[in-house]
């Protein structure tokens, strides 16, 4: 016997405990010709007499005392797990998968460290790639998103804010280069930029929109790449300002402009939006956004 039975072993089971048809119709919800249908499909199937019937109703056989006992157990079993999950579900433990950008990591790792200290039971993951995790396929519990608002029918988007983005260089390029005083002088500087020109990234247009071609001297794929460009004094380019302003190697030569910002939203899955486990990230994620500079609340 395979899943089709379940419904059959079940039905069996409550007219075995209470011993009528009609008592097990009541307890299931179904119609009383439901049940006798179970109960001689079952038989059938066992080759064997579950049941005496008698006008009292029915009483079980030796196997169906058999019956009687292991669905006793089964039942009670199953409800010890479903005890066990709900409660799992009211505690903030276990695994919790956060996804973002590379680019913000500096705001994701501070939210992460405040996790652990206040759930020390949790065990985090954070995954960090270009291609969009599905959060409908548990690929991850909690993900930021940049750019143009998430449209995923079953997910739950909300604005985070604007991380603002300003231009870079190490102290080496600096002494070499010197800082730009005007859009002209800045468009001469050498730069790094991403490897996709057809980025949507509002700072990465700003560069191939108004840098020419041949000043980008630089180009990669990987975010991580382009930060070790730029402290190695390759070029100009663009860091988010949490990022840039954190470190003493870099100097911050233009500012930040708001056309440059990128919209950040938290995004989770509707089944697991109200989760204990879930909204201790949510919370301690945006409480790390009002903390932080360069990054601008909804």
């Amino acid at each position: 016997m395979g899943f089709d039975s379940w419904d059959e072993i079940r039905t069996a089971y409550h007219v075995a405990r209470i011993g009528t048809v009609s008592g097990a119709a009541e307890v299931l919800g179904v119609h009383h010709a439901t049940v006798i249908r179970h109960v001689d499909a079952l038989e059938e199937k066992l080759g064997t007499k579950l049941f005496q019937r008698h006008p009292r109703g029915y009483t079980p056989t030796e196997a169906g005392q058999q019956l009687l006992s292991v669905g006793q157990a089964t039942e009670d079993q199953f409800s010890q797990l479903a005890a066990r999950i709900a409660g799992a579900g009211e505690e903030v433990t276990g695994e919790l998968i956060l996804t973002s950008l590379t680019a913000v990591s500096v705001l994701v790792l501070p939210a992460m460290e405040k996790l652990l200290g206040d759930f020390p039971g949790l065990r985090l993951r954070y995954l960090t790639d270009q291609r969009v995790f599905r959060l409908e396929y548990g690929e991850a519990h909690v993900a930021i998103r940049a750019g143009n608002r998430p449209t995923e029918p079953d997910n739950v988007v909300q604005p985070l804010g604007r991380m603002q983005n300003a231009i870079y260089a190490s102290h080496a390029y600096v002494e070499r280069f010197g800082i730009p005083r005007s859009k002209e002088e800045l468009t001469q500087h050498r730069f790094v930029s991403i490897d996709n020109r057809d980025s949507r990234a509002p700072f990465y247009r700003w560069i191939r929109d108004n840098v020419p071609d041949e000043q980008v001297v630089f180009r990669a794929n990987e975010h991580e790449s382009l930060v070790d460009a730029i402290k190695a004094g390759l070029g100009l380019g663009f860091l988010a300002v949490p990022m840039g302003r954190a470190d003493p190697t870099l100097e911050e030569v233009v500012k930040p402009y708001e056309t440059w910002d990128t919209n950040l939203w938290l995004v989770t899955h509707v089944d697991l939006h109200r989760t204990p486990k879930v909204q201790a990230a949510v919370k301690a994620i945006r409480e790390q956004v009002r903390r932080s500079e360069g990054l601008v609340a909804p």
